[in-house]
Order: C-alpha cells, then structure tokens, then sequence
C-alpha cells in the first residue's frame, strides 16, 4: 500500500479518535512528579493493548530524549514517518519523530514493554535529523 492510502474501519478509527481525544491529558499527566502515576495508568488502562503499547512507548521517548539539554520533548510520535515493526512486546522503527523547541526531528527506537503494554522494560533510541518543514504536514506533525 502506496503512503496515503489508507483503509481503516470505523473500528480503528474510533480508536485512532479516542487516542487523540486521550492524549495531551495522558502526556499532561506524564509530565507531572511520581504522585500521578496512578492517574497516568488508569488513563493508559483504557486504551486498547495496540494503542496503550504505542502511547507508552511514545512517553519513554520523551523522557528519555529530554535526559538530553540540547532538546526539551513536548510530543513523540514512534509512528511519524513509518509504520513501527511489532513482534509481540517489542516495538522497533526508524521513523519516529519528536518535537522540541519548534522543531521536528526523526528518531530510530527499540521499545519493549510488559506483555500487558503498561510499563517499558527496555528503550533505546537515536536522533536522526531535522524533519524540513514542508514534510511536517503530510505526516501529521504540528
């Protein structure tokens, strides 16, 4: 299938709906000190698994790109550029994107996760370069 032709069910794309929907509360609450890791959790519980593996895996980019100075995350999306590759509880991609300080930049990934998709177990990643401006629309980025 050639990019930008897609074919979701209403399914999926009640799901889809719901993660946009759900999203900036599940990052806002991310955000905040280990005190809302109960509310972070119960928000990631009503996901569905595909969706909860993909969200978690997005926060741990998050934090653990902002250990870098040079950068400061406001979103992560391991999905961006390219479809991640999933066997089971481990999530790997070249064509994940982050947002810092005005600016998109690609990121490659390995995530993986508890078989419930609650917690990261392992993550590793490495920035690739700036996402150019004209590329930010065609794949979702704002």
């Amino acid at each position: 299938m050639a990019r930008g032709d897609f074919q979701f069910s209403w399914t999926e794309i009640a799901t889809l709906l719901r993660v946009m929907l759900i999203l900036p509360a599940v990052l806002q609450c991310a955000a905040v000190a280990q005190a809302s890791d109960a509310r972070t959790d119960k928000m990631l519980k009503q996901l569905d698994p595909d969706a909860r593996f993909e969200q978690v895996c997005d926060l741990e980019a998050m934090r653990q790109i902002s250990k870098d100075k040079a950068y400061k995350p406001e979103r992560s999306i391991v999905g961006a550029l390219e479809i991640p590759k999933v066997v089971e509880s481990k999530m790997t991609g070249a064509g994940g994107a982050f947002r810092s300080k005005g600016k998109w930049y690609q990121f490659s990934f390995t995530c993986e996760t508890t078989a419930d998709h609650m917690k990261v177990q392992a993550f590793s990643f490495k920035i690739g370069e700036p996402i150019p401006h004209e590329q930010w629309e065609k794949n979702g980025l704002w």
